[in-house]
């Protein structure tokens, strides 16, 4: 009688001590969840910041290279003063690239880079090569500087884009790995970017 009697005194302390191990359990699993949830948010921004970063020194670089042409037509101008209607046309023609310029998700319709990149490389040829024809030319070091500038940047533009393709596809095989949990964390929209589709020997 006094084992029995013990028993059923402590039965309740079992049971306590068992909800009590179940509990941690679930709490230790909980956790697990959000450590890794914790751990895939920083690897998604600092995707992201990549991103971004690349996005952000390509267009930079581009900018530079419209204001040289821009600064070029200028330098022409004061040596060129016959042909002012064919510098206000290459003029019109440079702002006008900078309103065709394309965005990230431009990059999805393949025809708005092409038309930008078919008006940009028309532009810089007529431009150097109006800026080399002229006498002026071999001794002014400021003309030679901005085309050499421009020419530079204009090879430089295959090399940002296939850094940028490269960065946007480990940021979607990101997401498309972990796109389900992701969502749970924040629930904000997880979408693809889009590409250049630069290869490695462009």
């Amino acid at each position: 009688m006094t084992i029995k009697a013990n028993l059923t005194e402590l039965f309740p302390l079992f049971f306590v001590a068992a909800l009590c191990s179940c509990g941690n359990k679930e709490n230790q699993s909980q956790q697990t969840i959000w450590t890794k949830a914790d751990s895939l948010t920083e690897t998604y921004l600092s995707l992201h910041d990549s991103l971004h970063q690349a996005w952000n020194v390509m267009m930079h670089d581009e900018n530079m290279k419209l204001k040289a042409m821009h600064s070029l037509l200028h330098e022409v101008s004061l040596t060129s003063p016959g042909e002012q209607e064919t510098l206000h046309n290459l003029e019109e023609r440079l702002e006008q690239l900078a309103h065709i310029r394309y965005t990230q998700e431009d990059l999805a319709n393949a025809e708005v880079v092409e038309e930008y990149d078919f008006a940009s490389n028309v532009l810089v040829s007529e431009l150097t090569a109006l800026a080399e024809s002229r006498k002026e030319f071999e001794y002014n070091t400021t003309m030679q500087k901005l085309v050499n500038t421009i020419l530079h940047a204009d090879q430089r533009v295959s090399n940002y884009r296939q850094h940028y393709d490269e960065t946007a596809i480990r940021f979607n095989a990101f997401i498309d790995k972990n796109s389900n949990l992701l969502k749970e964390i924040d629930q904000q929209e997880l979408t693809k970017k889009p590409l250049f589709h630069m290869s490695a020997d462009e």
